[in-house]
């Protein structure tokens, strides 16, 4: 009897000197999980990284390959904390990001210091159907930026979306849903954001950013949030289907893209221009096969940014029309063979020239998203320009 007691002594030491534990947690859902005692509130910790390599290398015509060029890079790193406060009816998210990629300041608007803060949001369920967000958090835009960076099918998102999305803003969003018979499903969202984007300590520069997006499930929920996950890794047994509409107006944007990219100046300061920007998508899944479709649309009242006395300051809103589709088979064995293409058409006004990008994907599952390996090929064609072709490899790791 001592030596046992003296054998799980050693232990419990060892186990406080080494900091040793055995936790009651799976992979992939967090590396713990709090809740208080009395159950007045709880918090989940998480963490993820992307360690990612490129090589790229230009054709042109006449000389072949020329141009070639490869990176090693850590594309995300971030900390993710979730929960409840007080009551179940008030939730919590806070996300954090350390890469480079992540954090790199936009100049005096952010005082020039590190972006950490990507998410700090408070969620009220204060009645029935009805939610309220208040804080720093994605805008209901396109659905492949609402997608997590660390749930998407190829290595990342499409141009599409680099060129149009909304991203993250400082403000208020209210949700709503209901459902029309039995599985027919409605999401009504209207958000009023500061508009210049995210850890912006300037103040307001231009006007306010409102946002409103519809969406219609007709088969009802998709397992585990699937509409907002790339690939069918929940192997959806009947068909589902969600498609989603946002319009969005910016009311005197003061950045090339509205909520992001660099500020626009002219003689007199900040130049400010009203852009509305259109949405429209859909998710399709069913049995490991997989559809996103996405169109984008961004127009400004007056595209270039001019001084007072009317001459060009060199800034423009990209303005323009996007277009993204992609599908994909995930296989019994957790291999999915995937296909993209992309378009994108800049205005007459800002000049540029129309893109179009074709990619072949090809992701290994281990443990869903959770523990994946993506690759994927990009053969890009713009005209007035040598033709580009690009791979990716990505080691995706979530707690």
């Amino acid at each position: 009897m001592k030596k046992r007691i003296l054998v799980l002594a050693i232990v419990f030491i060892s186990g406080n000197i080494f900091g040793q534990r055995v936790i009651d947690a799976k992979f992939g859902k967090g590396i713990f999980n709090i809740i208080a005692a009395d159950s007045s509130w709880s918090m989940k910790f998480g963490a993820r990284f992307q360690t990612l390599f490129v090589g790229a290398v230009d054709l042109h015509d006449s000389l072949g390959p020329i141009g070639a060029e490869s990176n090693f890079l850590i594309r995300r790193s971030r900390l993710k904390f979730d929960g409840f406060a007080f009551s179940p009816k008030l939730k919590y998210k806070m996300e954090f990001g350390l890469s480079n990629r992540d954090m790199s300041g936009v100049g005096p608007e952010t005082k020039n210091t590190p972006r950490y803060i990507l998410d700090a949001v408070v969620k009220w369920n204060f009645a029935g159907n009805w939610t309220i967000w208040a804080g720093q958090t994605k805008l209901p835009g396109n659905r492949e930026r609402v997608v997590s960076s660390g749930n998407l099918q190829f290595v990342d998102r499409s141009l599409v979306n680099s060129k149009y999305n909304i991203d993250r803003d400082m403000g208020i969003q209210l949700r709503h849903h209901f459902t029309l018979g039995e599985n027919f499903i409605v999401r009504e969202i209207a958000a009023l954001s500061q508009g210049e984007g995210r850890n912006i300590t300037a103040g307001n520069l231009g006007g306010y950013d409102w946002t409103g997006r519809l969406e219609f499930l007709p088969f009802g929920k998709f397992k585990s949030k699937g509409d907002y996950t790339g690939s069918d890794t929940k192997r959806e047994e009947t068909p589902k289907l969600s498609v989603g509409v946002t319009y969005d107006y910016h009311d005197r944007a003061v950045r090339k893209h509205g909520n992001t990219k660099d500020f626009m100046y002219n003689d007199v300061g900040y130049y400010e221009t009203n852009i509305a920007t259109v949405f429209a998508d859909l998710m399709f899944k069913y049995k490991g096969f997989s559809v996103m479709a996405e169109y984008a649309q961004k127009n400004a009242e007056d595209a270039i940014a001019k001084n007072t006395d009317g001459s060009v300051t060199g800034d423009n809103v990209y303005e323009g029309t996007g277009l993204n589709f992609q599908l994909g088979y995930l296989m019994n064995n957790n291999f999915e063979l995937s296909g993209r293409f992309t378009n994108i058409t800049p205005t007459a006004e800002i000049g540029g020239e129309p893109i179009n990008m074709y990619t072949l994907g090809f992701s290994r599952y281990v443990v869903g998203h959770k523990l994946k390996v993506q690759s994927d090929i990009s053969y890009t064609i713009e005209e007035g320009s040598d033709d580009n072709l690009m791979y990716r490899l990505q080691i995706d790791l979530h707690f």
